[in-house]
């Protein structure tokens, strides 16, 4: 059966093919569309596959090997920023190990489309001292998933799968499994002593795991995804990974002349790379991302070869690569004229666009009071944090001070309480409240400290295309839970008939030296048309 699909369908439709029994995630673009097909699949309605959103990636990850300590087949999705979210359980894991499959789904983001930063997950895996695949295509993506599962339950560790935004975001034909595999059966086969990190069994998992590095890098070399092909012309050779890979093919449509290695499996090949770099005069190595591979093959096996890559500066040190940057590259080197046609360089003729709150979007009206209120305060600092709402940072607003991470926006505003600062106002969304942001208010009560929180509720995760939101119609009780006082938990209507009341509010909670909420509830407009839309359609019916 033949489908078009996205690399991010492709890998949810290769994981029910394989007997998924869950899809635990945050949305993250561009890692969203992964969860979203599943929850639309009629195969994983039918067979009842999990799939609703976690509050974050952390407790994603440990649903996941709660799910695998019984035997079943789990999958975990995040962007790369949320593997720092459940680095904790993630490391951990290869510790415990894995009873049924396990696969963590990073999808980088070079170039940061809509990241903060360029993070290569491949890191985490050598980190983790777990096997790793890149797929290089869609079809990879949808192939990878089967065998993935099947190398986790051998092993039993889990598996990173790392792919990046273009690969996630760019669609092709898949060959699919015309019949699905069946999923696991519960089982007991898991050692308990294995999933208890005490120091006394985690020594003895350790041992196994290191003892296991070898295997793992014998299986990249005989690895199908990992291919030597060889060529005439050995003055180059190049090493070319993931979706560069394909971007290395197009600037040879009728074959490449050099020795090519193909890696789309870690640990990194040894025994294929130093073939490469004992042959070969020099040494060009394409990667998406960090140079992970580069800098492994500088430091243990460079052979007499000369290095070429992002390090050296034939291909850029930071952002994507694309068929005409690699194209770049392999001029420099050698003496090749490469017929391909340049067409990635950026436009003249469009103007940017940036991007900017939605019309009527309630944050709109939190901004307008807030900044109307603050106009009294000179030194007054704002803590922002992620979602739609960062964009408060940019005209006509310019209303936020700082954006680090998520949750991070009540803990610095505390910070800034602690060392003086006021008034110190942190503003966070709902979603994001929920993932990270408790904590941190728990803090603040704890200490009283001397801070105006305000959630901008917008009832979705709406950055990411209007996800359910893990405390929607919850946050008055949460709060509550956490030490807020009534007297100093306010709730609004951001609307522009509200403002006197709102810019009130503010300025009464700023006034108060001690840890308030303001919570101003408005839907989003995105997920309102859409509501309208569907109560509309129903209505007819």
């Amino acid at each position: 059966m033949k489908k078009l699909l996205l690399g991010d369908e492709a890998i949810a439709q290769g994981a029910l093919d394989a007997g998924l029994s869950g899809v635990y995630a945050y949305p993250g673009t561009p890692s969203t569309e992964i969860t979203e097909y599943i929850q639309q699949s009629p195969l994983a309605r039918e067979r009842g596959v999990h799939s609703r959103w976690s509050t974050n990636e952390k407790t994603a990850m440990e649903a996941a090997l709660g799910m695998s300590y019984m035997g079943k087949r789990a999958l975990v999705c995040m962007k790369h920023v949320g593997l720092n979210v459940c680095a904790d359980p993630f490391v951990n894991s290869a510790m415990t190990g894995t009873n049924g499959g396990v696969i963590v789904l990073v999808a980088d983001d070079p170039s940061m489309h809509s990241s903060q930063d360029e993070q290569d997950s491949r890191f985490y895996g050598k980190f983790a001292m777990i096997p790793t695949l890149e797929p290089a295509s869609q079809q990879e993506a949808y192939d990878m998933m089967a065998e993935a599962y099947d190398m986790s339950e051998k092993l039993q560790l889990p598996v990173l799968m790392r792919v990046t935004t273009r690969m996630a975001h760019s669609r092709a034909v898949v060959q699919c499994a015309d019949e699905p595999r069946p999923q696991n059966e519960l089982n007991y086969n898991a050692k308990a002593s294995n999933w208890v990190l005490l120091p006394a069994f985690a020594r003895k998992r350790n041992d196994i795991v290191t003892a296991q590095q070898p295997l793992l890098e014998q299986m990249a070399v005989d690895s199908p995804y990992n291919q030597y092909m060889d060529g005439d012309n050995q003055q180059l050779g190049i090493i070319a990974s993931g979706i560069a890979y394909n971007y290395l093919m197009e600037s040879f449509p009728d074959g490449c002349p050099f020795p090519v290695l193909k890696i789309s499996q870690y640990p990194i090949p040894k025994k294929l790379i130093r073939r490469m770099t004992d042959d070969c005069e020099y040494v060009l190595i394409c990667e998406e991302g960090q140079p992970f591979i580069e800098d492994q093959v500088r430091g243990v096996m460079p052979g007499n070869a000369v290095i070429k890559g992002r390090l050296s500066g034939e291909l850029p040190r930071t952002g994507e690569l694309n068929p005409d940057v690699v194209a770049d590259a392999l001029e420099k080197i050698v003496d090749c004229q490469l017929a391909q046609t340049r067409s990635y360089a950026p436009c003249e003729d469009v103007a940017p666009r940036p991007p900017a709150l939605c019309q009527g979007c309630g944050h709109r009206d939190v901004y307008q009071a807030l900044n109307e209120v603050l106009a009294q305060y000179p030194n007054a600092r704002v803590f922002g944090d992620i979602g739609c709402y960062t964009l408060g940072f940019l005209p006509p607003y310019k209303a936020i001070h700082s954006c680090v991470d998520m949750g991070a926006s009540i803990t610095m505003a505390k910070g800034a309480a602690d060392a003086g600062q006021w008034p110190a106002i942190a503003i966070i969304g709902d979603s994001t409240f929920t993932h990270s942001g408790m904590t941190g208010l728990l803090d603040a009560v704890n200490e009283n400290a001397d801070i105006t929180v305000i959630i901008s509720d917008n009832l979705t995760t709406a950055m990411t295309g209007g996800q359910d939101s893990a405390g929607t119609n919850k946050f008055e009780a949460i709060c509550r839970g956490l030490g807020v006082s009534d007297e100093h938990l306010k709730v609004v209507v951001p609307l522009p008939k509200n403002m006197a009341d709102i810019k009130q509010t503010i300025e009464q909670e700023i006034n108060y030296h001690g840890a308030s909420v303001i919570i101003p509830r408005r839907e989003c407009m995105q997920t309102l048309q859409r509501h309208l839309k569907q109560k509309k359609a129903a209505e007819k019916k």
